[in-house]
């Protein structure tokens, strides 16, 4: 059997497993509310990324899909998903990446600590310095000390934004 077969037949095997008590994707094709989606996603990704609060609106099924995908991606494997989630926010450090630094609540939920949160923060800020075209590090520290400040908002139940709200005040808008 070449590769491909062996990975046609792992894969079949893995749905197969997948499925056990019947046909899951099938039974859950119900369509879902806003509210269900959004908890839905909360659930898988452990956030809502802010454009799905937008999408889900109007068709919740990408929602339901980027969830399912999210989750298969950070499940726990050879790495934690913890781990997998401060790796995600150390690369939004280094790429100066608001969007990406959202990964902080997700690593918290999964029991990241405050110093976890403060050395992957560190090491994205340092890697800034390596990207080819990048920032540099200047400007990736206060990506770093914005993880630090969701960081201490989130573990205190107080509101946090990684990202101002858009003001479409360019162009038509």
């Amino acid at each position: 059997m070449d590769l491909w077969e062996s990975l046609k037949a792992k894969l079949a095997q893995l749905a197969g497993a997948g499925n056990a008590g019947g046909n899951k994707m099938a039974d859950e094709k119900k369509t879902m509310t806003v509210e269900e989606v959004n908890a839905y996603m909360q659930k898988q990704c452990g956030f809502v990324p802010r454009m799905f609060k937008i999408i889900n609106t109007v068709t919740p099924e990408p929602g339901r899909t980027f969830a399912d995908f999210y989750a298969s991606i950070f499940a726990d494997g050879a790495l934690s998903k913890k781990v997998k989630e401060l790796m995600f926010m150390s690369i939004g450090v280094s790429y100066c990446s608001p969007r990406c630094i959202i990964h902080v609540i997700p690593a918290i939920n999964e029991g990241a600590t405050t110093q976890e949160v403060f050395e992957a923060a560190s090491i994205g800020m340092i890697c800034a310095g390596f990207v080819p075209g990048g920032t540099g590090i200047p400007y990736a520290f206060e990506y770093a000390l914005q993880c630090l400040t969701i960081d201490q908002k989130y573990r205190a139940g107080e509101p946090w934004e990684y990202l101002p709200q858009p003001k479409f005040d360019h162009g038509v808008f």
